[in-house]
């Protein structure tokens, strides 16, 4: 099966992998900017996530497969791939196990080191939502405030909200699958995937996702790769600074 994407522009393949709990429309508004640049935006859906197939499997080995599928279904090759969070763990294997197919790499807030479990809560309050009784996304926010009391990151969730037929909400990710298997998201690069071309790292300053111990890891996976630092920004540091974010991508990838 191939994954879902929503291709923006024309010129030169340019993939964006969302993060845990997100989907490809999370990027839509950066796409749009990057393709002005003359490149083709690809907001690719991972498995389990947006409108790509559900399955039981789930670790990056998968992943990266199934990204090697999507590029030899669409032809692409010497693309430029992006990948935040989850996203950038996927991008870092496939391009160590890809590397003739990719020309240049960003990842945006995550190391290759191994992360424990820490989406508990937001696990716990999805897994709340009870669509016998909510109606409306404004209920849903309400029920997932009991959990997660940032309206930002209730927002982001939120947006996994569909209309599965009329009256009756639901989720796209698949929820159970995710919750079986988080522990897979924060699983360490293999110690032998490397990729010498050029790589880009992007922190934001208020994140804790990568910290100074994690240069050295970083630069033994991926030799020929920068650290930059996003100012005023978090984890979710392409929607904090997307006007800085935007501009270390297109720096880096002209």
């Amino acid at each position: 099966m191939i994954l879902h994407s929503n291709i923006i522009g024309d010129g030169k393949p340019f993939i964006i992998l969302h993060g845990f709990l997100g989907m490809g429309d999370n990027w839509k508004t950066l796409a749009k900017e990057f393709s002005e640049s003359n490149y083709q935006v690809h907001l690719v859906d991972q498995r389990n996530h947006g409108r790509s197939f559900h399955s039981e499997d789930f670790d990056y080995e998968l992943m990266a497969a199934d990204l090697k599928a999507y590029c030899d279904h669409h032809n692409l090759s010497d693309i430029i791939l992006l990948g935040h969070s989850m996203g950038g763990k996927t991008a870092m294997l496939f391009a160590a196990t890809y590397p003739e197919l990719v020309n240049k790499l960003i990842v945006a807030d995550i190391s290759p080191r191994f992360y424990p479990v820490h989406h508990d809560t937001i696990l716990e309050g999805l897994n709340s939502l009870d669509f016998s009784k909510i109606k409306s996304r404004g209920e849903a926010d309400e029920a997932l405030s009991n959990y997660i009391k940032d309206q930002g990151i209730r927002m982001f969730l939120l947006k996994n909200l569909y209309w599965v037929k009329k009256g009756q909400l639901g989720l796209r990710i698949n929820l159970p699958v995710l919750k079986e298997n988080v522990s897979e998201v924060g699983e360490a690069l293999p110690i032998h995937a490397i990729f010498n071309k050029d790589t880009l790292f992007l922190r934001g300053d208020r994140s804790e996702y990568i910290g100074e111990q994690d240069e050295t890891i970083i630069h033994r996976h991926f030799p020929n790769s920068k650290i930059v630092t996003i100012a005023n920004a978090g984890h979710w540091l392409h929607a904090e600074n997307p006007d800085d974010f935007h501009k270390a991508v297109i720096d880096f990838i002209k």
